[in-house]
């Protein structure tokens, strides 16, 4: 692998956001970013700093202060990842977003925007579990990687859910409305779970809403115009219809159609309707139950504001939507996205956003290198494994960092040892 075409790649990345930073807060961002990646330990600003300023040249109250004193904005880094992202993966044709919101768990009373909140991963159907850390509402671009499979959600906004303030709802408007203005020539297909559904409702520039429908939710027929014009004002709604549920039971002829799922395919039967859920919007939706052949499975039921997509279509879309599931794990799991210890100010907000950040940025770098870079291992235990996960990329990433250093400490021939080789292949999954 070409080492310095492959590190100079992971730095020019990270100088596009550079112009967000003072220049002495520019250096720290970009060693803050290589320890954050490098760190074996728990990702706490002093567990990174060992990997991050490894030589101790700048004083290490500049990294605890980078979270909640220093000068930058989250707003403006996500500003210049959806750009570069869009750019590289959506040239053209519609740009598919994922949103969802998630819980990052934190201890301590004083940790600002901090409460207690519902813990979806531990609660159930018949049991809430409340913990306390962030509320975080992430918005999510969805690309299909060149492996194909499931899609990847890389996240492109975000903001924190505060007790009193903003709801959910309206800090999801807020993001889409953001990312919208920043492309105002594109056309934009957002994907929530049924608690954003009200989003249907809300005025966004040429933005389609999909999302799951209440299964006794209120709907109504188009309003047909009246022949004559009469007194009054013309008819907003028409004829009242069966709830999704109950209309299910009356359908008789389903349409039999072939569905892509997180890249699978599977044969579901469909029916779909143009109707008004008035209580939600005025603008006519497209209903989309989904039923599985075999009888094993519940029905779905989808809705659309975009009437001209097909049914297959807004199944699979939706069913794509489970990227932004795998995005909040793999953020927790393989970049401690939970872990700083910053309390005050803006710092658990920034800290958590970066994570988030940093997840996208792993693998934009990652998806530009050639097929021949994206090197993955496979274990004797997964033989048959053949599409890289995010542990692969970040691992990918890390070992040519330690190789950039081992090549600063020792010299290139370093680099050509086959005891470096050993211990970079050593260093590069640890976490």
């Amino acid at each position: 692998m070409n080492t310095v075409n492959t590190i100079s790649t992971w730095t020019s990345l990270i100088l596009h956001f550079l112009s967000n930073f003072t220049v002495p807060g520019g250096k720290i961002f970009i060693q803050l970013l290589n320890g954050w990646v490098l760190c074996t330990v728990r990702r706490t600003v002093t567990g990174i700093l060992p990997f991050a300023d490894p030589q101790g040249r700048h004083a290490h109250d500049a990294f605890h202060r980078f979270f909640p004193d220093a000068r930058w904005s989250m707003a403006g880094l996500w500003r210049i990842l959806a750009g570069i992202l869009i750019k590289t993966f959506y040239r053209t044709g519609t740009i598919t977003l994922a949103l969802d919101d998630t819980l990052f768990h934190h201890s301590g009373k004083k940790v600002n925007g901090a409460g207690w909140w519902r813990d979806a991963v531990r609660s159930s159907s018949s049991k809430n579990v409340s913990a306390w850390g962030l509320n975080l509402v992430v918005l999510t671009l969805q690309i299909q990687p060149p492996w194909g499979g499931q899609p990847l959600g890389l996240p492109i906004n975000m903001r924190l859910h505060r007790k009193k303030q903003a709801t959910l709802i309206e800090l999801a408007e807020q993001m889409v409305k953001e990312v919208v203005e920043w492309h105002p020539k594109r056309l934009f297909r957002v994907v929530a779970d049924g608690f954003y559904a009200t989003l249907a409702g809300k005025t966004f520039a040429n933005t389609t809403i999909i999302s799951r429908i209440k299964r006794n939710a209120e709907l109504y027929d188009l309003p047909v115009e009246p022949k004559k014009k009469g007194r009054g004002r013309p008819r907003k709604k028409g004829k009242r219809v069966l709830c999704p549920q109950k209309l299910a039971k009356y359908v008789h002829h389903w349409q039999k159609v072939e569905v892509c799922e997180r890249g699978k395919n599977r044969t579901r039967l469909v029916h779909s309707k143009v109707l008004l859920w008035y209580r939600v919007s005025q603008q006519p939706i497209l209903l989309v139950i989904s039923r599985d052949p075999q009888g094993k499975e519940k029905d779905d039921f989808f809705f659309t504001t975009d009437v001209t997509m097909s049914p297959a279509e807004v199944i699979g879309c939706y069913a794509d939507r489970w990227a932004i599931e795998d995005t909040f794990k793999n953020t927790k799991q393989y970049l401690g996205g939970q872990q700083p210890q910053t309390f005050k100010g803006p710092g658990p907000e920034r800290a958590a956003g970066l994570s988030m950040w940093l997840y996208s940025m792993v693998w934009l770098w990652y998806l530009r290198q050639k097929s021949s870079q994206q090197y993955f291992m496979v274990r004797p235990w997964n033989p048959l494994k053949s599409r890289p996960s995010f542990a692969d990329a970040i691992a990918c990433l890390r070992r040519e960092l330690w190789r950039e250093r081992i090549k600063c400490m020792f010299g290139n021939s370093a680099v050509h040892d086959k005891k470096f080789e050993f211990l970079l292949e050593a260093l590069a999954p640890a976490a």
